[in-house]
């Protein structure tokens, strides 16, 4: 028998890897014989890292970085087994939970840390970057990563910018590019965006995500208006207009600069690491998958590990089992294909007593023993 473990992290609690373990070591308590393929996975957010690495037996790059508020970060990012390609969060170093709420201010928070995780991964020979761009403290369109890489930014005098922030988009006239790094041009950058959002207007980056990031309203206009103003400039500087494209809103703008100066391909972040881990020829012939989160609900249709997973299953009409740390709308999720939707939680636990690591394991384990003596 051939069992596929695919499930995401149980956000807080337990990573993807862990959960696999658990899973596993559930299953094996009945089927001690069985071919169990481990396969953590993640959407493009957090945990993305730690995801592919533990599935293509890579190994984590730790360094120093510029963190958003211009403050020294313990900083990291990934390389997979075959040191071929560096998997970075944009998170890591730039990301919003890196700031203490009180001092959160998207005017000032920059992205150039993310911009030395990309460098540091090409000074060493790396040419393929999966980028997952979630989570970010910043709205200076990925300004900051390109200083990092190189570009330079100019006023109307021809002063060069200094710092690389959504307080100076306004103040963007013209681009520099003759410092850029070397080895951008035969580079190729894949971007997990699970975001649709246009650059700027009243669905783009600033009036969207912003105010999450400590903007009040004058400072989303302020923004707002400076990326219109660097909207205009990337078209003059590269004929590309990115004010209207999907994605481009990410992470504060970070997607229009990856599209408009480094190519990247913005995918959904599911459907990225499905691809990157060649997960539908790794499932044929299986008997059955099991995946997980922490929470089960409606959201888990809309581009989550297990709807993912879900769809690349039908199509090889292999079962998939879904467990999770509580669940809900489970008709709806039964509607969708699941062949059984579980919470691992008995009713009488309480959050903070289901989130103990060792907790949710243990109970992730029983649970997959009870699904097994039912099937």
């Amino acid at each position: 028998m051939k069992i596929v473990i695919a499930p995401d992290s149980f956000k807080e609690s337990l990573s993807a890897e862990k959960c696999c373990q658990a899973i596993k070591a559930g299953f094996s308590t009945l089927f001690p014989d069985a071919h169990y393929i481990c396969l953590p996975i993640a959407d493009g957010g957090e945990g993305t890292v730690d995801a592919m690495v533990a599935a293509t037996g890579g190994n984590i790059v730790t360094l120093e970085v510029c963190g958003p508020m211009g403050e020294t970060v313990n900083a990291f990012y990934g390389l997979t087994g075959d040191g071929k390609t560096a998997v970075i969060e944009m998170a890591a170093a730039s990301g919003l939970m890196l700031v203490a709420p009180e001092k959160r201010n998207p005017l000032l928070a920059s992205s150039f840390g993310t911009g030395e995780l990309i460098r540091h991964a090409l000074d060493n020979g790396i040419r393929h970057i999966i980028l997952g761009i979630g989570g970010s403290a910043t709205n200076d369109a990925g300004l900051g990563m390109l200083q990092a890489l190189g570009f330079r930014f100019l006023d109307k005098e021809g002063k060069i910018l200094e710092t690389g922030n959504g307080k100076i988009l306004m103040e963007v006239v013209s681009i520099d590019t003759s410092f850029v790094h070397p080895d951008l041009r035969t580079s190729h950058f894949t971007v997990a965006c699970d975001v649709q959002n246009p650059f700027y207007g009243l669905e783009g980056a600033a009036y969207i995500f912003a105010p999450q990031k400590g903007a009040d309203r004058k400072m989303v206009e302020a923004l707002d208006a400076g990326m219109k103003n660097f909207a205009e400039v990337i078209f003059h500087t590269t004929g590309k207009d990115i004010s209207n494209h999907s994605g481009t809103g990410a992470a504060g703008g970070m997607g229009g600069s990856l599209l408009a100066f480094l190519n990247a391909k913005l995918k959904p972040g599911i459907q990225l690491m499905l691809e990157t881990l060649d997960f539908s020829n790794k499932i044929k012939g299986a008997d059955l998958i099991i995946t997980g989160e922490g929470k089960a609900d409606k959201q888990t249709l809309m581009g989550k590990v297990p709807s993912g997973i879900l769809d690349k299953a039908r199509k090889q009409k292999i079962p998939v089992i879904l467990i999770a740390g509580s669940v809900e709308n489970a008709d709806d999720l039964h509607r969708a294909g699941f062949r059984g939707v579980y919470s691992i939680n008995p009713p009488s636990i309480t959050l903070e007593q289901a989130m103990q690591p060792e907790v949710a394991c243990a109970n992730i384990s029983e649970t997959v023993v009870e699904i097994c003596r039912s099937f």
